[in-house]
């Protein structure tokens, strides 16, 4: 019950949970380093003391996986399964096309795939499990899967939204940051709305899930003036402004390092304020807290601070690592304060993790693929099974890539590009997160064992999977939009040359 403002939590209810979900957020792009062995795994101009007092207070994941793109990551979370198993591949349109794309790409190496356009009817989401162990279920904020979801079990919730709400100043109309912007990407309306929810089942002695799909960091950069003129006077922002021959009143927004350093300040307040609620309601040890990203990023800001590279290769839209690892902090109930854990964790990990943390049994979800995370996070050591399983990546698709899929086992990484099959590809994340030295022709037989694996997978949950375009047109596809960077972050032998961004 609440008295005075505060609520007095029942020692005995079933503990909430609360995720904060961020949008196109590299693995390394807050203050928190990621892997305190780096100095590039992590941002160091940002500031962002919530985030840091998360990482204090609960357990930081050094290996975290996502989707390469935002769309799959939000069903994989929803639902428990890969993005080969549900289908949900990439956010497009299927011009009423089953499994192939014939329309898209007909000049191209290889025809690819559609993808589903909404969670499946049969999949069991977060709120559909939680729901029979008397939990309310909320998603305020970016949904980006297509469909109500109202229809998925949440009782709260703001719609089928995508990106176009978070961009709440027109794209080219203006240049310049208004003045009079009070909600950039809509980060205080989405907090209160979040705040509110809380507060009404903390006064019902209600327990519940509570997703916060925030539209930071997606770009379309928005923050508050008085955030943005903070970073402004940063010596480091200062440099780049002369560095591009633009001055803090003639840089444009999508350049403009102080407004995307801003919008991570503004966020890291927002995300303060759902902390101060919870310890406010007296739900703050009876409350799991989850950060995490929905994909990979590259965020140039890194090069703000000298002699800092990007850590991984590539970025959205790519399985590389810089596409696919993500930032994840956990604080809750049972959770050492200040622990680390340097398994291999994934997006689809989260449902029976959360349905653990309900009190009900994982082992009853069918045709899933995460694992509970809940008793290596109560301090459990991992067992080498769960080290070393099988975490599967697939875009079979075009845009700015090319259609490839890829399987983590332990610390091996197998890439494999539809349009080179060819050209086997294996890594050593141990000594090379970078993913500069193929290995797989010094490693045949674990190459082999991986894409048997993978393929395997494939077929047994029905994948889609590209094929070889009888039409290629070599000299088309050189001229096409994104092909210079198909190619620099294509496949490759031997060893890659590293970017620009990269030592």
């Amino acid at each position: 019950m609440l008295s005075g403002g505060v609520a007095i939590a029942n020692d005995v209810t079933k503990p909430n949970v609360v995720l904060l979900f961020i949008d196109d957020w590299a693995w390394n792009g807050s203050p928190v380093a990621m892997d305190d062995s780096m100095p590039n795994s992590h941002m160091p101009i940002l500031q962002m003391p919530n985030i840091e007092r998360l990482a204090r207070e609960g357990m930081k994941f050094t290996s975290a996986y996502a989707s390469p793109q935002c769309s799959p990551s939000r069903v994989c979370v929803q639902t428990g399964q890969s993005s080969p198993r549900n289908g949900f591949t990439v956010f497009m349109n299927d011009h009423g096309q089953d499994y192939f794309d014939e329309k898209g790409y007909p000049d191209f190496p290889v025809i690819p795939c559609v993808s589903d356009m909404t969670i499946d009817a049969d999949a069991v989401t977060i709120p559909e499990a939680l729901e029979p162990l008397g939990y309310v279920s909320a998603h305020i904020g970016k949904w980006h899967m297509r469909g109500d979801p109202g229809n998925e079990g949440y009782v709260v919730h703001d719609g089928d939204t995508s990106n176009k709400p978070g961009n709440t100043l027109p794209a080219g109309a203006n240049q310049r940051l208004p003045d009079d912007l009070t909600d950039p990407k809509l980060m205080f309306s989405v907090t209160q709305k979040a705040i509110d929810f809380m507060t009404e089942q903390a006064t019902a002695d209600q327990p519940f899930y509570l997703q916060i799909s925030h539209y930071a960091m997606h770009e379309g950069r928005e923050c508050l003036p008085a955030t943005r003129e903070k970073y402004v006077r940063n010596p480091l922002v200062q440099a780049y402004y002369r560095k591009i021959g633009k001055t803090a009143e003639t840089v444009k927004r999508k350049e403009d390092p102080a407004i995307w350093l801003g919008m991570g300040d503004d966020l890291d307040g927002r995300i303060g304020a759902v902390l101060d609620r919870i310890s406010e309601l007296g739900i703050e040890d009876n409350t799991y807290v989850v950060l995490v990203s929905d994909n990979g990023y590259r965020h140039k800001e890194l090069q703000l601070t000298e002699g800092l590279a990007q850590p991984h290769h590539a970025a959205k839209w790519w399985v590389w690592q810089g596409g696919i690892r993500v930032p994840m902090i956990v604080r809750g109930p049972g959770i050492k304060s200040g622990s680390v854990f340097n398994g291999n964790v994934v997006n689809y990990d989260f449902l029976p993790t959360f349905l653990d943390w309900a009190g009900g049994d994982p082992n009853t979800l069918n045709n899933i693929d995460g694992v509970s995370l809940a008793s290596y996070m109560a301090g459990e050591q991992p067992t080498n099974a769960f080290l070393n399983r099988n975490l599967y990546f697939h875009y079979p698709h075009y845009r700015s890539s090319m259609p490839h899929s890829a399987v983590v086992s332990g610390m091996h990484k197998l890439l494999h590009f539809y349009e080179r099959p060819d050209l086997p590809m294996l890594f050593d994340l141990t000594s090379d997160l970078g993913e500069v030295h193929n290995i797989a022709s010094a490693h045949p037989k674990e190459h082999r064992r991986l894409y048997d694996d993978m393929m395997n997978y494939f077929d047994q949950v029905g994948a889609r999977l590209p094929k070889p375009n009888p039409n290629y047109d070599a000299a088309a596809y050189s001229k096409s939009k994104e092909h210079e960077k198909r190619i620099q972050w294509g496949p490759f032998a031997g060893s890659r040359q590293l970017a620009e961004d990269e030592r």
